[in-house]
C-alpha cells in the first residue's frame, strides 16, 4: 500500500500499487557465482522500496518510479533499470500506470 495520487480519495489513505522493477546488470565478462553475494540482492532492494513507499505520500507515479530507479542505481552493477507502477483500484474500468527507464 502506497500513498499516491492527487485526487482527494487518493490523499485519504494508501492504495494498492503494483511495482515492477527490471534490472540490467553488468557482472563483467564472467557469469556471476551461484551465490547471493555475487549478484544484486533483490530482497535488499525490495526492503528499500517498501521503506520509500512508507516514507511519504507521492503525488505522481513518475516521481515514485524515479525514486525507485535511483535506489536500484545505487548498486554499481546496475547499468540500467526500468520501473513500472500501476494503480489497480482508482478507476473501476482501468488500471493506470507509469514506466520509466534510467541508465548510468
Amino acid at each position: 500500500m502506497i500513498g499516491l495520487g492527487i485526487h482527494p480519495v487518493e490523499r485519504a489513505g494508501p492504495q494498492r500499487v503494483l511495482v515492477s522493477v527490471w534490472l540490467h546488470c553488468d557482472y563483467g565478462e564472467a557469469a556471476p557465482e551461484d551465490r547471493i553475494e555475487a549478484v544484486v540482492d533483490y530482497d535488499f532492494l525490495r526492503e528499500r522500496i517498501l521503506a520509500l513507499a512508507a516514507s511519504r505520500h507521492f503525488e505522481l507515479q513518475e516521481t515514485l518510479c524515479d525514486e525507485i530507479a535511483a535506489l536500484a542505481l545505487v548498486d554499481s552493477r546496475v547499468a540500467a533499470v526500468r520501473v513500472r507502477t500501476m494503480k489497480t483500484d482508482i478507476y473501476p474500468d482501468a488500471r493506470i500506470g507509469c514506466e520509466v527507464t534510467r541508465r548510468r
